[in-house]
């Protein structure tokens, strides 16, 4: 059976291929548009389709609109309650037309063939079906919205979906951080990650507050009317930052991972299962994963590499599929480019480029040598992380590289940037969070004898999100040879973009982005082209 998973409703509109229950192709449209996050989440949006990602799904596999079975698109307009906000009727009309949207987008496709998976369900699925585990497991969903609801709390028993729990609206975890997102004056439904990076820099004062804000009960939550300009003052985007903006993300941020701890635990008590799976843009939150990983009930925690709504698209494509489904076989779902079609793309570009006998030592020394390298490997990542596909690579043995990485890449100065270490030495250097941590969705505690040597990655409260590596030759060897020259198995690791753009995902973006920004070096499948 050959299913086509489209997410098109809010933002990072994406699509997604399940051919015989294997995951084949996933992909956001920003990657293709290179407009960043694809569009903003409007209603005035919705007509919009990810065509140029679902028609490269269909290219990976040689198959055309007509060949599909199914299409399976992440939301329901039957289930949604009108009068929730202004202008959802709009939206609603519009998504009831995707079947005909699609199919002027995607010449030979049947709308009749197009099916309304509910958001909830199809991020349940993208998490519950697709985790590398297998078997039964429960799983939370948290986000900003889907039809009429916040929340999902349910388990997967032999792939089938019960839910126990959910939470309508408008009481809603990520509409609440998203409030708070754009009261300290950076952009909602785009920026929240930046909160929970400034939170790090002061303690929550508000704390009990917060907790009055916020309520626990029967494995969902209240969340009071609370002015957020009686505890910080509204900031306007080319403002400073101030102590009491600090404090505010800060006293938010820990009532959140509180609520989830709690919503866990009863899951928990509900399922009795031993593993956790997440998703839902709430669970890209790193800070509170792992202290859902470290305090919570659970063995084992999972999050979608794609939790957010782009990961819906994949989870739809699961869910509509009637053949037993296999666990997502790693991020790397997105464009692939051989050597040939690279090396085209130096020539057009006619920049000086030559073919590396090792292009993982070359990298590994110019890294010692404190340059800095992008790094274009493989097929692109699903989802918001940068995995050693499309890099950004650093020493992490100089503390000035943190503001050199921000520079670079025209960020604010208060963001970590990430590591990358082996998974057979992670443990030495980090702990707290899991280890394994291939898709970078938590945070480790740095181990004290290592802060002073890798500080470009130790964040202001002494954690790094880490991602380990395990399976990736050219990386390992890169990671190897680095640290036979360094004393050190760790690199720094960020996306391959510059502020308000999407991660590079074509040789082009990445010449662009080479030739924008001082990068020292770009490592482009085995080619080398130096500044």
């Amino acid at each position: 059976m050959r299913v086509l998973g489209i997410n098109a409703v809010f933002h990072d509109p994406a699509a997604a291929l399940v051919v015989d229950g294997e995951v084949v192709a996933a992909a956001e449209e920003e990657r293709f548009s290179r407009r960043k996050h694809g569009k903003r989440p409007v209603p005035f949006s919705t007509w919009e389709q990810p065509e140029l990602s679902a028609r490269w799904c269909l290219e990976q596999a040689g198959l055309t609109a007509a060949d599909l079975d199914a299409v399976a698109y992440s939301y329901d307009p039957a289930l949604v309650d009108a009068e929730y906000a202004p202008w959802e009727e709009l939206r609603t009309t519009y998504a009831r037309k995707a079947p005909q949207f699609l199919a002027t987008s995607l010449p030979g496709l049947d709308p009749d063939i197009v099916q309304f998976v509910p958001h909830h369900v199809a991020h349940a699925a993208s998490t519950g079906l697709a985790a590398p585990f297998g078997g039964n497991c429960a799983v939370l969903v948290a986000d900003g919205r889907g039809e009429c609801g916040s929340h999902l709390a349910g388990r997967y028993v032999d792939q089938t979906l019960t839910t126990f729990a959910s939470q309508r609206l408008p009481h809603s975890l990520g509409l609440m951080y998203e409030d708070l997102t754009e009261h300290l004056g950076f952009l909602r439904s785009s920026d929240e990650y930046k909160v929970m990076a400034l939170a790090s820099h002061a303690e929550p004062v508000h704390l009990d507050l917060m907790r009055e804000h916020v309520v626990v009960r029967d494995g969902g939550f209240e969340i009071r009317p609370l002015d957020w300009s009686t505890l910080a003052k509204q900031r306007g985007k080319d403002e400073d930052l101030t102590r009491e903006h600090a404090e505010l993300a800060a006293s938010v941020q820990v009532r959140l991972e509180e609520v989830l701890l709690e919503l866990v635990r009863w899951l928990h008590e509900r399922t009795g299962e031993t593993r956790l799976t997440m998703a839902g843009g709430v669970a890209l939150n790193c800070v509170a994963n792992t202290r859902i990983f470290a305090e919570g009930p659970f063995d084992e925690v999972w999050v979608q590499p794609a939790a957010g709504d782009a990961g819906t698209a994949l989870g739809a494509a699961l869910h509509a599929s009637a053949d037993v489904v296999s666990p997502m076989p790693g991020a790397d779902l997105g464009r692939g480019f051989t050597d040939d079609e690279i090396e085209s793309a130096l020539r057009v570009a006619a920049v000086p480029y030559k073919r590396s006998d090792d292009v993982a030592l070359e990298v590994a020394e110019a890294l010692a040598a404190n340059k800095v390298v992008a790094w274009f490997q493989g097929r692109s990542e699903y989802g918001p992380r940068a995995l050693g596909r499309r890099s950004l690579l650093a020493n992490p043995c100089y503390a000035e590289n943190l503001t050199r990485l921000n520079d670079v890449k025209g960020r604010e100065q208060f963001r970590p940037v990430a590591p990358m270490v082996l998974a057979s030495r992670a443990a030495e250097v980090f702990t707290r969070g899991p280890i394994p941590s291939p898709y970078m969705l938590f945070v480790h505690d740095v181990r004290p004898e290592w802060t002073d040597r890798i500080p470009a990655v130790v964040h202001v409260d002494g954690t790094a999100r880490a991602q380990t590596v395990d399976g990736d030759p050219l990386l390992e060897r890169m990671l190897h040879e680095f640290e036979a020259r360094s004393g050190v198995p760790v690199v720094v690791n960020t996306s391959l973009n510059t502020a308000g753009r999407p991660m590079v995902d074509s040789p082009r973006d990445a010449l662009e982005c080479f030739g924008s920004s001082p990068i020292d070096l770009l490592a482009i499948g085995p080619f080398v082209v130096r500044r």
